[in-house]
């Protein structure tokens, strides 16, 4: 039994490599996700659609240096430490200025900055060397690659623990006796995150038990008039789609008629409408309520138009940023009401939030993608700027001469120089413990939880069953960052996202789906 454990020990570390949770997902970055950014981003558009900005194709050049003379040589790690510089990779996006009426000219390469590079990446020179090779270029053979160097000083990105996303998370509020629970989404679509929370509550005097909070609109709004919004106009659509059970349909038709009050809806005005009539005016109301709140003091188109967009595009995106998702929305709200209603009266257990089933790990190339998300707007913003400024010269605007490189490049060194990451976290990229081989690796396999390290906590700190074969039980700091920062067990992989497109395939050849 010893013989054939060591032997699988050793099979393991031949095909997997102990950082190869960042590696991966950082090549994932580099090859997919930069592309998918630059494709969603919204194209320029100046002097009212007079001109446009098309983007294309990104191509990520191998490391190399310029020298005082003008000279280019490749640069490898070593000479990076060395010398104080940062390695990194220069990139180069296909762009064009499309003027109104006239034909599309030919894409034209312009540098648009430089990307920090992971060693052992798939565009770092050190990628696939042999041993001999890689002395010869003075490194290490044994060094695992995975982190950046960046100014001279080399810098590791931290594996972030955070709450699943895109699935309901429900908790209780206070004791049992309290009667307030509480079930939350973060809703991720392509980077932009969303926190929606749907709250139960006992209503001060006359209110509203259930009450919701989503991105862009200040405060809470009664779930029915959201309900209303999004196409489950009459009081008997909304009572049957969140639940068949008579106690549930009850509490939530005393929650209508609250929240019909705050709508002000006049039943005379109602009385001469057709059906189709009806439900328009329902939810029209509700839009417009909405729209009160996210644009208050503006016209009612405008506000109409900006309640609709809030909706289609802050609430709950991964299920869709166009307004034919409605009606799938209105449903999974409805679900999610329900499951509320089950922890209210106790037919239903609330979530166990540190049960490692609902948490996720946020490793490099996830959180190198928000960062170039946010520095890939901050340089289209840029760009826009410098193109208005050329026509309100009167020049004829170029592209080459609108980007300024050091924008992207700026944004993303900083963050990964100092730490601190946008959405305003701090210590996401560390310096590199070199005291020993050891701690260099224990450093690669760090898992930081995002709790404030000055509350106690003592669940969040406790060894959970489920961590069993997946966090280390022994490695942790004392102090106050005991149980919050982990370790990953050595023979723990990460497995990457896959495309959901790739699984309903696969759910369908089995015959699951119809």
């Amino acid at each position: 039994m010893k013989k054939s454990a060591w032997g699988l020990v050793d099979a393991f570390f031949d095909e997997h490599n102990l950082v190869d949770h960042h590696v991966k997902s950082y090549n994932d970055f580099v090859n997919h996700r930069i592309q998918n950014i630059i494709d969603i981003t919204e194209p320029i558009e100046l002097e009212q659609g007079e001109y446009t900005v098309e983007t294309g194709q990104l191509e990520i050049k191998k490391p190399f240096t310029k020298e005082a003379d003008g000279s280019k040589s490749l640069i490898f790690p070593t000479e990076a430490r060395l010398r104080n510089l940062t390695y990194s990779a220069h990139m180069y996006l296909e762009m064009r200025l499309i003027k109104k009426e006239e034909s599309a000219p030919d894409f034209e390469k312009v540098y648009i900055g430089e990307l920090p590079l992971m060693l052992k990446s798939d565009i770092c020179h050190l990628n696939n060397l042999n041993q001999e090779e890689l002395i010869a270029k003075g490194e290490d053979p044994q060094d695992p690659g995975g982190y950046f160097i960046v100014n001279g000083s080399e810098r590791a990105i931290v594996t972030m623990e955070e709450i699943a996303p895109n699935k309901i998370i429900l908790e209780r509020i206070g004791e049992i006796s309290d009667r307030r629970a509480r079930a939350i989404v973060t809703s991720i679509k392509s980077g932009f995150r969303a926190r929606i929370s749907l709250e139960y509550r006992k209503p001060r005097k006359t209110g509203v038990f259930l009450r919701i909070s989503f991105p862009y609109v200040p405060g809470e709004i009664p779930l029915v008039v959201l309900l209303r919004a999004l196409g489950l106009a009459t009081d008997e659509e909304i009572i049957t789609h969140i639940s068949d059970d008579f106690n549930y349909q009850m509490a939530i038709a005393d929650d209508i008629q609250v929240s019909d009050q705050a709508l002000k809806l006049e039943p005379s005005e109602m009385e001469d409408l057709s059906q189709e009539e009806r439900r328009d005016y329902l939810i029209n109301s509700a839009i417009k309520y909405i729209g009160n709140r996210v644009a208050k003091g503006m016209t009612e188109e405008y506000r109409i138009k900006r309640a609709e967009d809030v909706i289609d595009r802050y609430l709950l995106p991964h299920m869709g940023v166009d307004s034919e998702t409605r009606s799938e929305k209105a449903v999974y709200l409805a679900e999610m009401t329900e499951m509320l209603l089950q922890v209210i009266s106790e037919e239903r257990d609330p979530h166990d939030k540190d049960h490692y089933t609902n948490k996720r790990l946020r490793v490099s190339g996830d959180l190198m993608e928000d960062l170039f998300r946010v520095a890939f707007t901050s340089l289209t913003r840029d760009m826009s700027y410098q193109l208005e400024r050329s026509l309100a010269r009167g020049k004829e605007p170029s592209v080459k001469q609108a980007v300024r490189s050091d924008v992207l490049t700026e944004n993303i060194k900083h963050a990964i120089a100092t730490g601190n990451w946008v959405g305003g976290r701090a210590g996401v990229s560390q310096l590199l413990d070199r005291t020993s081989y050891m701690g260099t690796l224990s450093h690669m396999r760090r898992v930081v939880s995002p709790l404030s390290r000055s509350q106690p906590h003592f669940e969040a700190r406790d060894l959970h069953p489920t961590q069993f074969g997946k966090i280390c039980p022994n490695e942790t700091p004392e102090g106050p960052n005991c149980g919050l920062v982990k370790n990953l067990a050595l023979m723990a992989r990460i497995s990457e996202g896959s495309a959901p497109e790739e699984i309903e395939s696969i759910i369908k050849k089995m015959g699951v789906l119809n």
